[in-house]
Formats: C-alpha cells, sequence, structure tokens
C-alpha cells in the first residue's frame, strides 16, 4: 500500500506495544558514514529497560543497460522520498537545488494500541539497489554514501542477462575470472539477472572473463579510471547479455531461513515475528517449502549463536522463536560476522533449492571482521542465497550501507522498517528514491513467493 492509504488500514490495526530499543554508548564513526551520517550516529543500545532516545529522523533492469550508462535514475512509484537532503538530492538527480524543500506528509495518526488484538504489525519499506543501478551510482560519485562497509564493497559490479531465445533464464551458474582465478561466482533469478563482483580496491587485471554455463565466455572491460568530477569516485557499469543453448535447473524445494538480532534493543521485532510467523508460513507453506529460525547476540552474552537445521515442523519452528526474548548486548556492534559464517555455510544449504535468508537486525558487525564478512557474502551468492536485510529501529548509517551492499552482492532486496506502525522507536530514513510503505508481512511473503517462483 502507499503512504496515502496506509491510514485507512491503520484503523483495523494495532499501533504501538513496547517503546524497544535502549542504549549506551554511540558506535565509533566508520568509512561507511558520510559526513551527514556522521553528526546523526544512532544512540547506542543500553542495558535491558533502559530507555534510549531515538535518532534524528521497480522498473527491473531490462537488456537494454543504455539507462544505468548514462546514469538515469529509476524510482519506484511509491508517495514517499528517502531521506536524502537537498544536497544528496541535487547529485542523485543531477538538477539544480530547489528554493524551498520537497513537501513532507504529516505523520499518520495511529489509533491506541490494542493488547487484544490478533495482529502485530510492523510496516516497512522496501528498495533493490540493482534495479536503481544509476541512482546508486550518482550517490556514491555524489559523497553521499560510502564504501567499503565492513569489507563489503558492491562498487565494482558486473550485471549479467541470461536469456534463451529472448526469455530470462533462472538458475544460471555466472561466474568471474581474471585469469585461472575465480573472483566471484552467482546465480541468476526470475528475470535472469546475475550480479558478479571484483574489488576495485585489488590490483585485477584490466580484462577479466566472463563464463556462465550454456554460453560463450565474455571479455569483460574492469578498467576503473578515476573521475575527476566525482572526487575521483567510480561505479561499475559493465553489463552483459548472454544467450544460453542448454537447460538449466528447476527446484521445487524452497529454503526460507530467518537470522534474528536476539539482543536486548529487538523486543519488538521478536515479538512480531512469534505472532506473524504461523501466518507467513501458512501463506508461503507447502511440502516442499522449509523453514530454519537462527538467533544470534554478542560476546559475553548467554550464547553468541544458536542456529537450527531446516524443518517442515511448523510447530518446532514456532516452538523454537516462542522460547527467545530479548537480551544482553550492551554495546553497539553485535555478532552479525558469526551469525553470517555459520549460517552462510554450503553444508547448511540443499544444492537442489530455492535460497532466502531474512537478517533482521538493528546493529552493525564488529570491525575487523572484514574478510569473515566478504566470505560469507561471497558463499551466499555462490549458492545463490538471497540475503534480505530487514533494518529495525535505532539503527544507523552504517547499518544501513552494510546491508544494503549485503543485498546488492546477493541479488536481494533491502528492507527497512518505518515510523508508520507507532511501533518502537524512531526508524532511519535510508538514503533512497520513492517507496511505498507496506506491511513487513506482505514484503516478507512477496519475497518468498518470488524465489520459490
Amino acid at each position: 500500500m502507499k503512504r496515502t492509504t496506509i491510514a485507512l488500514l491503520a484503523l483495523m490495526i494495532p499501533a504501538a506495544l513496547l517503546t524497544g530499543c535502549g542504549s549506551a554508548e554511540s558506535p565509533a564513526e566508520t568509512p561507511a558514514m558520510n559526513a551527514e551520517s556522521a553528526s546523526e550516529k544512532p544512540p547506542a543500545k543500553a542495558s535491558e529497560g533502559e530507555p534510549a532516545e531515538a535518532p534524528a529522523a521497480e522498473e527491473a533492469i531490462s537488456a537494454d543497460f543504455a539507462a544505468d550508462d548514462a546514469g538515469e535514475m529509476v524510482g519506484g512509484e511509491g508517495d514517499r522520498k528517502g531521506a536524502l537532503d537537498d544536497e544528496a538530492l541535487d547529485a542523485a538527480a543531477e538538477v539544480p537545488s530547489a528554493d524551498a524543500p520537497a513537501e513532507i506528509e504529516e505523520p499518520v495518526e495511529l489509533p491506541p494500541y490494542d493488547s487484544d488484538a490478533d495482529a502485530f504489525v510492523l510496516t516497512a519499506g522496501e528498495w533493490n539497489d540493482n534495479e536503481n543501478w544509476g541512482f546508486f551510482s550518482n550517490l556514491v560519485k555524489g559523497g553521499n554514501i560510502e564504501f567499503p562497509s565492513f569489507g563489503l564493497d558492491p562498487t565494482g559490479r558486473v550485471a549479467v542477462k541470461c536469456e534463451r531465445a529472448g526469455e530470462p533464464v533462472r538458475n544460471a551458474v555466472a561466474a568471474l575470472y581474471d585469469g585461472s582465478d575465480l573472483i566471484w561466482s552467482a546465480v541468476s533469478d526470475a528475470d535472469g539477472m546475475a550480479y558478479l563482483f571484483y574489488d576495485p580496491a585489488s590490483n585485477v587485471s584490466e580484462t577479466l572473463t566472463l563464463k556462465v554455463e550454456g554460453a560463450e565466455d565474455v571479455t569483460v572491460d574492469a578498467s576503473r579510471k578515476a573521475d575527476q568530477q566525482n572526487n575521483g569516485k567510480s561505479v561499475s557499469q559493465a553489463s552483459y547479455q548472454v544467450e544460453l543453448t542448454g537447460d538449466t535447473a528447476v527446484y521445487d524445494t524452497t529454503e526460507v531461513m530467518f537470522i534474528l538480532d536476539t539482543t536486548g534493543s529487538m523486543s519488538d521485532e521478536i515479538a512480531y515475528l512469534q505472532k506473524d510467523f504461523s501466518s507467513i508460513a501458512e501463506e508461503v507453506a507447502a511440502e516442499n517449502v522449509v523453514f530454519s529460525v537462527n538467533f544470534y547476540r554478542d560476546e559475553g552474552d548467554d550464547y553468541v549463536t544458536k542456529c537450527n537445521p531446516f524443518t517442515d515442523d511448523l510447530r518446532k519452528v514456532q516452538s523454537l522463536l516462542n522460547a527467545e526474548f530479548a537480551d544482553g548486548g550492551g554495546d553497539w556492534p553485535e555478532a552479525v560476522a558469526d551469525i553470517l559464517s555459520e549460517t552462510m555455510s554450503p553444508d547448511v544449504w540443499s544444492d537442489d533449492a530455492n535460497k532466502i535468508a531474512f537478517l533482521i537486525f538493528d546493529a552493525p558487525p564488529h570491525d575487523g571482521r572484514e574478510e569473515q564478512l566478504q566470505a560469507a557474502i561471497s558463499n551466499a551468492a555462490k549458492m545463490g542465497v538471497r540475503l534480505v536485510p530487514v533494518v529495525a529501529s535505532n539503527s544507523g548509517r552504517e547499518t544501513e550501507l552494510f546491508g544494503r551492499a549485503a543485498a546488492i552482492m546477493t541479488g536481494a532486496n533491502y528492507v527497512f522498517l518505518t515510523d508508520d506502525s507507532g511501533v518502537g522507536e524512531s526508524h532511519l530514513e535510508p538514503i533512497i528514491g520513492d517507496y511505498e510503505v507496506e506491511l513487513l508481512h506482505d514484503i516478507i511473503v512477496r519475497n518468498i513467493r518470488e524465489i520459490a517462483g
């Protein structure tokens, strides 16, 4: 639903539940933060029960990549803009500054929370940087967002459109090589798109080789000359279309994983999944859909990671969810690298399945875990796991950029909670284009269905 119509739904749903996040110590500035966001660091999480101050406030890629090459922005049809300041908007849209700021709609007023209501409702937005690559490129060139973020740099992207007789090919295996060295491997999605990445800071050759099973090899131009008009910042616009001759795999099974931060600031999100899981499962469940729930906190807590295998026993999954509660944490970063290393391991997933994982979190990884995170995201892309970040309340800009990089590099959507539900603390407005406000439930169900085909 769009922002202008969500008020109608508000008459039917609960509003505020728990006040949510607490705070302790602000995160240190990272290279992923721009000048503006550095002055808007989110309050770090405090001991449980201590309130925190809230932080200050498709068009898909087609075979014709000319728009991206020209840096054209592509946005959604929603009624609300992301939190771009005038300078950021100018850099992204390449238009003169307006004399007056754009109108911002007043917050939606919701009725008091009904504790007897059946549904626990969270609202969210969704964005896909791969499908809006011109927009993303202009943000990077303008210095509005910066990478790498905790070791993840999606700016060295090679987009590949896999087709057969003019139709998109799903589950095609694409790989990028520097000589005989494999750099990145990915699996094409329902639109036939596969995204491969090379590290702009590494000593890769200026020409790389793109290999797709069932298609001829392609020579890739990986030269990255500094753009003097954009402070030397550049973003790869490499894009290729390949014609496949052989068949690709079609999978009947779909594996759906939830990865949940259970530290002290995540009460709302834990309660949401506990209440809404059965409804999500009911809408997407079939004999060939299996689920896994996994939890993490941080060093010094009752546990760091707690992982569970995939199962079709929904009662067992619900029981595992219901046993969890928010506790621990205390500093800002959490054990994101640890949980991704465990869950994005090849021995966790089936070879012959569609794969999607939702990472529901509100804090970034610890510094110094860059190689661990790179390996986890590379494994996810190689296996065809679409890692969908769901960024919760009281998150900072560095959490947003890490989540967006992980989504880009695994061919997934970036999801973020919004304030429209009235639940929890403030939610950071991401630096994106127009988007629609929807129920988080609907976004999760749609993403699962798209992956399952």
